[in-house]
Parts: structure tokens; C-alpha cells; sequence
């Protein structure tokens, strides 16, 4: 019966249908080696981290009794999802967490070990791996107490089959962090017209439109395959100051927070819905990333 159930997990997941889409490989291959220019075109992405990585560690945090002051991952089996270079993998391994980062471009991997290289702690703490989620499933079922997946379903060509995948390697109680981007108009005119074309903060073709997800198709897609929204939060982008603020309207960019099914109820992660109700959009326009 075990083996029934790995060749038919085998199948599932099988590499012929993947969620990785080749022309986002292509795009994202020329830009592997400027994940870690701070003031190139992975620059939002480094400034997201002011609030992604608070977000995902107060979130955390409100769901545990006890934790160590100086590592407060320590013990936090995460699973970044479409790493890059490593960008929010090396944050998050430095609050305590073993990360396992994984990325279907091998350029990116190795961007993001060479890197990791030069930090002792987090070269013991986090693993990299030129993977697409689908291929690690079977070795990898109800290993991790926490995935992120940031900037990623946007990219992707089957969004059900990765979910999917993340509630198989998912322990129950597990939580699922996403960041992305709306499919409004709105998005299309600050994520695609401005930050692409007009002021350049994002490489042109980076995203289409057309693969945006409402959070409403996301919650949808999540309650189906076993998780329990727990938070949704707008995030708005200032081009002129480069840093990322919470805001009400998820019009634009939103994170998200989900917990698999086998949870008790969970508490409100108060340390992250205090930072978003003390952290008010500027009145200076958005752009979506």
C-alpha cells in the first residue's frame, strides 16, 4: 500500500505537470546575479523585509508560549519558497529558524550559497536546493512547521497544484505565509505602467497581469485544500522613499497568513495587527512591485 501511494504521489506531482512556468525561468536567469545589490533591481524586495520578516516572526511568535529572546525561530522548521538569492531565507535564519530554501533556477542557488558563505551561523542554518516544490513533496511530506512563499504565486503556472504542494509538506498547525499582487486595475496601472515601464523600479516583464491573484481566489483556494485564513493585510510600496508601509485596502500588494487544518482556533497574531494598525500608508501614491 506504501508503495501504491509513493508511485501514485509520484504521478501527482510528477515533473511533466509543473507548477514552474519555463518563461519566468528565462526572465529571472539574467538578473541571478543581482539579488544582493541592495540598490539594483531587487531593491523593494530588500526593503519588503522590514515588514515581511516582522509579519511572519510576530505572527509566529503570538501562536507560541515560549521562546528564546535572541533566537525566537529557534526550533522553526521553515521552507522559503522560490528563495532567489536567499533575500528573506537569511533574515529569517537569523532569528533562530532552520531554513530550507528551495528555487527551480540553479544560478539562483548558487547566488544565494555563495552569500550565505560568508555568515559561519547561517551557513549552519540554512540549506539551499535548485528544486521546484512539486519534486520535493514525496521526500518531504509534513516536514515543516512554517513555508513562505513571498512574490511567488504570481509567477507560477499551476496556482491549485502549489498549494497543494504546500499543505503535503506542511505539518498540521503549520502556517503558510504569501506575499503578492491584486488583479485590479489599479495593480496593473502601479505594478506594470509605473514600476515597469515608467520609473524602472521593476525590470520590464517581470510580471503579466493576466497571472495576479485576487486574494478572494487565494482565500478560495486555501479554505479547499485544508488551511484556515487567518490574516490578510494590504501593503503599500513608496517609490520615492524605497520602504513598504501596512495599509486597510489590499488593492495593490497583500500578505497573507494561513494556518493547515488540524489547528485549534488561533489567537489574533497581535504582534503583527498592532504594526499594522500603528503603521499608516503615506498620502504619497503606491506602486505595486
Amino acid at each position: 500500500q506504501l508503495l501504491l501511494l509513493r508511485l501514485t504521489m509520484k504521478r501527482l506531482f510528477s515533473t511533466s505537470h509543473s507548477s514552474v512556468d519555463a518563461k519566468e525561468m528565462k526572465k529571472f536567469q539574467l538578473l541571478a546575479h543581482k539579488w544582493w545589490d541592495e540598490e539594483g533591481e531587487y531593491s523593494a524586495l530588500h526593503s519588503m523585509n522590514d515588514i515581511r520578516v516582522p509579519f511572519i516572526r510576530d505572527t509566529l511568535l503570538s501562536m507560541r508560549s515560549n521562546y528564546h529572546m535572541g533566537n525566537p525561530l529557534s526550533g522553526v522548521k521553515i521552507l522559503d519558497v522560490g528563495c532567489g538569492g536567499g533575500l528573506l531565507s537569511e533574515p529569517l535564519g537569523r532569528l533562530g529558524a532552520s531554513v530550507t530554501g528551495i528555487d527551480p533556477l540553479e544560478d539562483n542557488i548558487r547566488t544565494a550559497d555563495q552569500h550565505k558563505s560568508f555568515d559561519p551561523v547561517l551557513a549552519k542554518r540554512i540549506q539551499y536546493k535548485s528544486s521546484s516544490l512539486e519534486e520535493i513533496v514525496e521526500e518531504c511530506m509534513e516536514t515543516f512547521d512554517v513555508i513562505v512563499a513571498s512574490e511567488v504565486v504570481e509567477h507560477v503556472a499551476d496556482l491549485e497544484m502549489f498549494i497543494k504542494c504546500c499543505s503535503q509538506v506542511l505539518k498540521p498547525e503549520g502556517s503558510l505565509f504569501i506575499t503578492t499582487i491584486n488583479k485590479t486595475q489599479l495593480s496593473y496601472v502601479l505594478g506594470i505602467l509605473v514600476a515597469e515601464k515608467l520609473i524602472g523600479i521593476v525590470p520590464e516583464g517581470t510580471h503579466e497581469w493576466e497571472k495576479f491573484v485576487p486574494p478572494e481566489e487565494l482565500e478560495s483556494l486555501l479554505e479547499s485544500n485544508g488551511f484556515s485564513v487567518k490574516t490578510v493585510n494590504g501593503m503599500l510600496y513608496n517609490p520615492l522613499s524605497g520602504s513598504w508601509s501596512w495599509m486597510e485596502s489590499t488593492s495593490i500588494n497583500y500578505a497573507v497568513h494561513a494556518v493547515k487544518s488540524g489547528a485549534q482556533a488561533q489567537p489574533s497574531p497581535t504582534g503583527a495587527l498592532s504594526e499594522v494598525g500603528s503603521e499608516q500608508p503615506s498620502d504619497t501614491a503606491g506602486t505595486a512591485l
